[in-house]
């Protein structure tokens, strides 16, 4: 049974048992702060769990894309070595939304593990949960008795919290669950130990493939439970692992899931899986982290040095280290394998397919400028190797790993290969520093809501009106940087929630004359959350909510100012162009969309024209609301990728032959309210992804005054010049002799100091030495001087304490044949602690500055000590 029909078994089963089946949501998570990858199936309806809005369906099946990348058996460094754990990874899931609970959600398993799928009954395990004394919680007899009817009581294992208590977070819904294993190793291997005392022991082929969680309570802030209104099933099988237990494979890596790929890098680098153990390593890492990459970039997410980016960066290097460093793969290589991976998975997340030639790109331009920066790692490297230390410190272990992407394996193996000892403690030490200070920057305490008034939902009011009545439902206290602020939930709202690209509105809520300001709105999942920095004295009654209006008026003109730029930047750039994110404030907006060249100055004043003649026709919107999602695609609204839609959508309209867009952001009721539209930068931010930032209204006409009287000024400088262009490019030009003169002259002032140093050398111990102070006029002088020494003496060990226009610096120099008995850098660095400052460099060549004048001569008499080395 290949890949694809159990996949489609599964959902079929669950949709002849009432089940409706959703799309996948992407992999990137856009409002929920306490998650940046979608790492469950459970994730896209944690609304449902939180009671914050109403199931349509009780019963729902899908497969979800998840990404781990941290966490129990998922830490990056450790994908690959082992052949059942991945970053990413599909999830096979069903759920029920207060409907069904234990008994048919336990049945129905079964019945498709070994009707459907007809796997071995006495190869698997099941678990329940065994109860908790700290938690007062007892044994689950229910799930016990209900698997006690189908399978033997001697495969029921009782489980621990850690194993079988499941918990969404810190807070929120969670419960005991079930747990389905199967032991896949040969009959031999059985007879001699019981597959029951493998369970949860991390072995290879007695796994876990499906978990079945009950959720029946609440974990309040607190760490109290309490028992959830209405109970949900929860389940998720491992894809993957469910292949390889179907497939009868030692390994997911061997199922057809990942077989063709593994195949076509094999092919590429002449080598065959199952022959060497760091090839097959470097084989899986690939074929997983490809997965991982491409998928997560056409849900939207681009390499970046931040977040969740910085997480996407740091596994498409890993897989390329690999690559480049077991299989010789010297070239990029990851971004052929796009295309064959989404013809893979074109029926079951179409959204790779429409895409793949634009993952391609940003994936080979991410592995070109790795492949530099892995180079310059291995000379990095190399010049510790040549210091003549026979030890490397955690520290520079560390800025390996940091800087190059060199994990502490690969570091550790070309030590070992040349004789060197690597500080792995010291190297724990500075990683832990790094997740200290990740944990300390995200560091937020967040209370337990606190009901005042029930609802089933929240109404946003804010297309139509920007104040309302309503009643506050909850509120919670969050403290974020030892600041404590306020969430409130209230029963309507005219406030915008930030999301889209959209920030949040900002005003006021009044009761009784007392104001409080609302300094932010936020999403939640689907919740609108409204910040306040003090809650109301009296809770009750109604209130006056109230939308900042001036400030709203400016982000409605840069929100409709985008769609007009992203169907002007079609027009001019071509139909490839596609919007790759946004920002949209009150002060400017900012449109990221794929291209991959800068954009000319003449396709720019292209888009300005374009856009400005769709604002003079003063367009009058069109909005429509809950249009059915197959409507809204038959009339060709633009969808964004990475955005999960539901059943019915809003649609935006400027002029239905120019801008129709799927969006839920507040507009411009005509586009004649913008008034102008300016663009003031054009950049690369990544791989085939440029930059518009632009202003409308008010702002623009601001800036072009400001650039009308800078140019006023500079008329008037000049002396009001007929061709200012050219009054310009002569002063320009002047400028650049004088510089050329000055160059000159100091040229020659540092040919007359190396003349006096020269005079100066001496020969101590074999060695050719020069240490003196001296005055220069640039550091660029300082460097002609040591590199013109350097090479016309050999066994050169000099050093220059320079006085550089009032500012202390140090060179040091060595020569080849004294390398690794002396280390330029090591030498700077001791050195510049006399003149309070600090540096570093190559073995041969090294600078520092520093901001004490005075220690020039201190540093001259420390010199003096390396010569007898």
């Amino acid at each position: 049974m290949n890949a694809d029909v159990i996949r489609q078994r599964f959902l079929n089963f669950f949709n002849e048992k009432g089940h409706q089946t959703v799309d996948s949501a992407p992999l990137v998570i856009k409002n929920d702060p306490t998650l940046m990858f979608t790492n469950a199936g459970m994730n896209q309806f944690k609304d449902y769990f939180l009671g914050n809005k109403i199931a349509k369906n009780k019963r729902i099946t899908d497969t979800q894309k998840c990404l781990r990348v941290s966490g129990k058996h998922n830490d990056l460094e450790e994908v690959g070595m082992d052949t059942y754990h991945h970053t990413m990874f599909e999830m096979l899931g069903n759920w029920s939304f207060g409907d069904y609970f234990k008994k048919e959600a336990i049945a129905w398993a079964w019945e498709l593990l070994t009707e459907e799928y007809k796997l071995p009954k006495d190869r698997m395990y099941v678990s329940v949960f065994g109860g908790d004394k700290g938690e007062k919680l007892e044994l689950d007899q229910e799930a016990y008795d209900y698997w006690a009817k189908i399978i033997d009581k001697d495969r029921i294992l009782h489980g621990s919290k850690k194993d079988n208590f499941w918990e969404m977070g810190e807070t929120g819904p969670c419960g005991p669950c079930s747990e389905i294993h199967i032991d896949l190793r040969p009959d031999d291997d059985r007879k001699k130990v019981d597959g029951k005392s493998l369970v949860n022991e991390d072995h290879p082929q007695v796994v876990e493939v499906w978990n079945l969680v009950f959720m029946e309570y609440n974990r309040l802030a607190s760490g109290v439970l309490e028992p959830l209104p209405a109970k949900h099933v929860d389940t998720g099988m491992g894809f993957e692992r469910l292949c390889m237990a179907i497939q009868g494979k030692q390994s997911n890596y061997e199922t057809d899931v990942f077989t063709p790929l593994i195949n076509a890098i094999a092919d590429k680098s002449d080598v065959k899986y199952g022959e060497n153990e760091k090839t097959d390593i470097a084989l899986r890492v690939i074929s997983d982290h490809i997965r991982a990459i491409s998928f997560a970039i056409s849900d939207g997410q681009l390499p970046s040095n931040t977040g969740a980016g910085y997480v996407i960066r740091r596994i498409l290097r890993r897989a390329v280290r690999y690559g480049y460093t077991f299989l010789g793969l010297k070239e990029p290589f990851l971004y052929d394998l796009v295309l064959q991976l989404a013809n893979q998975f074109e029926d079951v997340f179409p959204e790779l397919k429409k895409q793949h030639a634009f993952v391609s790109k940003v994936i080979k331009e991410e592995e070109i400028s790795f492949l530099r920066t892995l180079e310059n790692g291995l000379k990095r490297l190399d010049n510790i190797l040549k210091s003549g230390e026979d030890f490397i410190s955690g520290e520079l272990t560390f800025e390996l790993y940091d800087t190059y992407g060199f994990p502490l394996d690969l570091t550790s193996l070309i030590a070992r290969e040349n004789g060197l000892n690597i500080d792995e403690e010291g190297f724990k030490v500075e990683m832990q520093k790094q997740k200290n200070r990740s944990k300390a920057d995200a560091v937020k305490e967040t209370g337990d809501w606190i009901v005042i008034k029930e609802a089933e939902e929240v109404a946003f009011v804010g297309y139509d009106e920007l104040t309302c009545k309503a009643q506050i439902l909850k509120y919670r206290t969050i403290i974020e940087k030892k600041k404590e602020k306020y969430q409130l939930v209230i029963s309507k709202t005219p406030f915008y929630a930030e999301s889209g690209g959209q920030v949040g509105d900002v005003g006021f809520i009044e009761n009784n004359g007392e104001k409080i300001a609302v300094v932010d709105t936020q999403k939640e999942n689907d919740l609108i959350v409204h910040f306040v920095d003090k809650l109301p004295s009296n809770m009750e009654g109604d209130f006056n909510c109230v939308v900042n209006a001036s400030r709203r008026v400016k982000i409605v003109n840069n929100h409709s100012a985008t769609h007009l730029l992203h169907s002007a930047l079609r027009q001019v750039l071509g139909e490839h162009v596609e919007q790759r994110g946004s920002l949209v404030n009150d002060k400017a907006l900012r449109f990221d969309f794929s291209h991959f060249s800068k954009m000319t100055d003449n396709e720019i004043r292209d888009v300005e024209r374009i856009v400005n003649a769709k604002i003079r026709e003063n367009v009058v919107l069109t909005e429509q609301r809950n249009v059915p999602i197959d409507e809204a695609e038959k009339m060709g609204a633009t969808a964004l990728f990475g955005e999960k839609y539901g059943d019915f959508v809003r649609i935006i309209t400027f002029d239905p032959a120019y801008s129709v867009e799927l969006c839920g952001g507040t507009h411009a009721e005509a586009t004649g309210q913008i008034g102008l539209f300016k663009i003031i930068s054009e950049s690369s931010i990544a791989a085939g992804v440029r930059r518009v930032e632009a202003i409308t209204a008010e702002t623009a006409e601001q800036f072009l005054n400001h650039q009308l009287d800078l140019l006023n000024e500079i008329k008037v400088f000049l002396k009001e010049p007929k061709d200012l262009s050219q009054a310009v490019a002569n002063l320009v030009e002047e400028k650049n002799t004088l510089v050329r003169e000055v160059e000159k002259g100091q040229m020659q002032q540092a040919l007359v100091v190396k003349n006096e140093l020269l005079s100066k050398l001496e020969s101590i111990n074999n060695k050719k030495v020069i240490i003196e102070k001296i005055t220069l006029p640039s550091a660029e002088a300082l460097k002609k001087i040591a590199f013109d020494l350097k090479n016309q003496i050999k066994n050169l060990y000099m050093v220059l304490a320079a006085d550089i226009n009032g500012k202390p610096q140090i060179a040091v120099v060595i020569g080849d044949d004294l390398i690794p008995t002396l280390h330029a850098g090591n030498i700077v660095r001791d050195l510049a602690k006399e003149i309070k400052g600090g540096g570093g460099g190559q073995p041969f060549f090294a600078t520092a500055g520093g901001s004490d004048l005075t220690g020039l001569d201190k540093v001259v008499e420390k010199a003096k000590e390396f010569i007898d080395l």
